[in-house]
């Protein structure tokens, strides 16, 4: 079982920066892909960044590529996302996942590939 804690959300004015961070408790987290999603009201949720788990190879939607960095440190046990240039529209409840070996973009853009999930954080951009 694999418990993730997301942390760092807030209200930000647009073109300013933020760092979620994911806490997981698990002893084996570097096999683990993690993922970045997010949830607007009345959206699904939708594929943000995730990193494969043992190439530490790096996907983004296109909508974040070039603004977000999502990063991981396997001695915390913690997985990072950097959000940069923030606009309006990143406003959502952001989720980190958790899949066991995962590694290719095809399966880590997916929601169902996940196995574990944490609660959220809420990040409001203000235009």
């Amino acid at each position: 079982q694999v418990q993730l804690v997301e942390s760092g959300g807030g209200l930000v004015q647009a073109g300013g920066s933020l760092r979620l961070s994911c806490a997981a408790s698990v002893r084996t987290f570097s096999n683990y892909a993690m993922g970045w999603f997010r949830q607007a009201p009345g959206n699904e949720r939708e594929f943000v960044a995730a990193m494969a788990w043992s190439t530490g190879i790096t996907y983004y939607a296109d909508s974040v590529k070039g603004r977000f960095t999502i990063s991981r440190d396997n001695a915390k046990n913690t997985v990072y996302l950097r959000m940069n240039s923030l606009k309006p529209e990143d406003t959502a409840v952001y989720y980190c996942a958790a899949d066991l070996y995962g590694s290719t973009r095809l399966l880590l853009g997916q929601r169902g590939t996940y196995d574990y999930w944490g609660q959220g954080t809420q990040v409001t951009v203000s235009s």
